[in-house]
């Protein structure tokens, strides 16, 4: 007789990326509760208690059932936090498999410690490659797909990937991007961003921001470490805004940069609104209507993509080829002469509108739940015969 209980899904999240891609999963996995019982544990990777609260609430999901508290760090002290917390957990609940997601320290450290024990683990968003071994996220993903037993892919290249990599294609399933299942089903939820521009007040120039504006994320060490490199670009963004009011929703670490830096003077003007971090649904609505988009991100490459908005990437390469190629995502580095005529097409041309790439559909969560239940099911006979 077959248990009520088939899978138990102990899911990681960490870090703020994790949040939009845990979402729909977690609420099909509610969907399934008869194959499924997931168990969500953080492990306080990213430390911003309001900001953590803001998305869980923003997003419908359910507050963790473990909170590991670990806090930020260096990478390898972090690494070595979550490893050393998280393997009491795992003996005690004893779970069918971990799922993680992404390329985050606690995704890495989660899969080692699970695998190195016998668990298998289950990799969201498997077979990315920037092939820019420099990126601390490159190391994280090349690693834990080499250790998953189920890795579902966002687009069909990533399966290439793996399979380079030496990774046997019945572990590949290509599956969608669950950001975007998250992306459709809060849309109509979004904030419009003119409540962001009244509560500006006299510090922006309102008629002009009201009549269109770009959205500026930046955030990557190599971006914001380097003095020499943010200047450029914080110059550069200062030219752009004389152009198109810009939005800036400022990560703490570019806080702290600029800071540190002396770079205060180069976002003064009243034609850039800069905001601290952001909520989903805040994040969401000035993407929504936004002319354009500069970033360093590599979600909100896909969630331009998704709504069809131009997107401007300020690094050297991308893991998300698809937003190039069939999506709005134009890559061009830090030189400002290349971010200048990118930002002056889409202002002439209205830039890249591509189209939405398959399966990003908001269906991603439901087909890799039904990968999950059929895999448990054949683990579960397989320990019944040999029992």
């Amino acid at each position: 007789m077959m248990p009520e209980k088939i899978a138990k899904i102990l899911c990681i999240v960490g870090a703020r990326p994790n949040f939009m891609k845990i979402a729909p999963i977690m609420r099909v996995f509610s969907q399934h509760e008869k194959t499924i019982a997931a168990t969500l544990l953080h492990t306080g990777q990213h430390y911003d208690a309001a900001m953590k609260k803001s998305f869980f609430e923003q997003l419908h999901i359910p507050e963790p059932d473990i909170d590991l508290g670990v806090g930020s760090g260096s990478h390898a002290m972090q690494t070595a936090e979550i490893m050393l917390r998280f393997e009491p957990v795992l003996d005690q609940l004893k779970p069918t498999a971990v799922l993680v997601l992404g390329d985050v320290n606690s995704t890495i450290s989660c899969a080692l410690v699970a695998v190195k024990k016998g668990i298998p683990v289950i990799h969201v968003e498997a077979g990315l490659r920037s092939y820019d071994r420099g990126m601390p996220e490159e190391i994280n993903r090349v690693l834990t797909d080499q250790i998953s037993d189920l890795l579902f892919t966002t687009e069909r290249s990533a399966e290439a990937n793996l399979l380079r990599e030496g990774i046997a294609s019945e572990r590949i399933y290509f599956v969608g991007n669950v950001m975007i299942d998250t992306l459709r089903y809060n849309l109509d939820r979004a904030a419009e961003p003119g409540m962001l521009f009244s509560a500006a007040g006299e510090a922006i120039d309102q008629a002009a921001f009201n009549s269109g504006y770009g959205l500026v994320t930046l955030h990557r060490p190599s971006n914001v470490d380097n003095p020499d490199n943010l200047k450029t670009l914080l110059t550069r963004l200062n030219s752009i805004s004389e152009q198109l009011p810009l939005v800036f929703p400022v990560h703490p670490r570019t806080v702290q940069r600029i800071k540190e830096f002396g770079l205060e003077n180069l976002l003064t003007s009243s034609r850039i609104l800069r905001l601290p971090p952001q909520g989903y649904l805040q994040m969401l609505g000035m993407m929504k209507h936004a002319r354009l988009v500069l970033t360093d991100s590599g979600g909100i490459q896909e969630e331009t993509t998704a709504l069809g908005v131009p997107c401007i990437t300020l690094r050297e390469n991308t893991e998300r080829p698809i937003t190039v190629t069939e999506g709005t995502n134009t890559v061009v580095g830090i030189d400002p002469e290349k971010i200048q005529a990118s930002v002056d097409d889409v202002l002439a041309t209205g830039g890249k509108r591509g189209r939405v790439p398959e399966y990003w559909d908001g269906e991603a969560a439901e087909r890799i739940a039904q990968v999950i239940i059929k895999w448990a099911q054949g683990r579960i006979i397989k320990t019944q015969e040999a029992g």
